[in-house]
């Protein structure tokens, strides 16, 4: 059980980070029921055109389609309501969702069309001949999916709007060159837990440290996620902070934002890192570097500079972790009432979506 009282709470057992069971639980009272990054709307801006999206590959293996027409985007069902056959494999245009399968035919928002040899089906089509729609969102350029979300993605995401609106966020520019994917051995709340505090700074991250003021490091809670707020050390790149802003008059060198249950918001001076944990399995995650630029000629400077060596440090704490909670004779720690607020926060979060303990 995870108190909700810090100073007295404890960590989950190591078994719970190498449980198939949790995994498996995990993958359908989390992942089915918050949202997950998707792409960026640039991507899908061609009208008229069906684009096959594989929802958490590797994890849910969820198999969608999304439509781009003139009247919007709809994000639905890639399987055929007949007998489950794959509609879309690539990309392409047209008016009509046609199985190669038996002939069905939908509407490019996923309503059922025609279907021959079925004259004499009674009570049909009904709803369930429909493709079922996916809840999708555009939030500043970024495209989230979530099969059957449990909060909205402004519920989810308002610890960041309300904190960073002034943040110019239509003039980032996605740099593929620049956004790398990561596999690490590890089980993907542990690469969470490591995000979520910069206890561990001054002892992994050397580089980091010498540009961030750890003693001024700061961790505020919002309901599904915190920010860590990285104040620079003097000299270092900082933000141009608005007058309104509740961080004016501080040197603000990185917004960390961890949004639940795996996605990091990064902003730097320059832009956006935005960071999607991926479960590959109990033992396995990709993690997907994604650079966003506005400006830059202030790329990899500061806190936001040499990103891949930070990432490689954090690679090896967090798999010696997982190797080390195999161990039988360790079986929980406790928090730092001070620097682990985010993990603490986290854990009771899991503990509410897994509905279970976390013993």
């Amino acid at each position: 059980m995870i108190d909700k009282s810090i100073t007295i709470a404890a960590t989950p057992t190591g078994d719970f980070y190498l449980s198939q069971k949790t995994y498996e639980a995990a993958k359908e009272k989390i992942f089915t029921t918050t949202w997950q990054y998707i792409g960026t709307a640039a991507h899908f801006q061609d009208k008229g055109y069906l684009y096959p999206i594989d929802f958490m590959p590797e994890c849910l293996n969820e198999p969608l389609v999304l439509s781009v027409q003139e009247e919007g985007i709809t994000l639905m069902s890639n399987v055929c309501t007949h007998r489950g056959y794959i509609l879309i494999t690539e990309k392409s245009k047209s008016q009509i969702i046609r199985c190669k399968y038996h002939g069905r035919c939908f509407h490019p928002d996923g309503k059922f069309l025609s279907m021959p040899e079925f004259e004499a089906a009674e009570n049909f089509p009904t709803q369930m001949d429909n493709l079922k729609n996916i809840h999708v969102e555009n939030w500043n350029g970024l495209l989230f999916g979530a099969l059957f979300p449990k909060m909205t993605i402004h519920e989810l995401l308002k610890g960041i709007t309300d904190r960073i609106s002034w943040f110019p966020f239509d003039k980032l520019v996605f740099r593929e060159d620049l956004s790398q994917d990561y596999t690490i051995k590890a089980n993907w709340a542990l690469y969470c837990d490591n995000y979520l505090e910069g206890f561990h700074i001054p002892f992994v991250h050397k580089s980091l440290n010498k540009v961030i003021d750890y003693n001024n490091y700061e961790t505020h809670l919002f309901e599904y996620g915190n920010l860590q707020l990285g104040i620079a050390k003097d000299g270092e790149l900082v933000f141009d902070l608005p007058a309104d802003s509740p961080d004016y008059g501080k040197k603000v060198g990185a917004y960390y934002y961890w949004i639940f249950p795996n996605m990091m918001f990064n902003f730097y001076p320059w832009g956006l890192s935005l960071n999607i944990v991926q479960p590959q399995g109990k033992d396995d995650t990709k993690v997907s570097f994604l650079i966003f630029i506005h400006d830059e000629s202030k790329y990899n400077q500061g806190a936001g500079s040499d990103l891949n060596r930070v990432e490689m440090e954090d690679e090896e704490v967090v798999e010696s972790v997982h190797k080390g909670l195999q161990s039988r004779l360790y079986h929980r720690g406790r928090y730092s009432p001070k620097m682990e607020t985010g993990v603490h926060q986290f854990h009771l979060l899991l503990n509410q979506f897994l509905q279970a303990d976390l013993d």
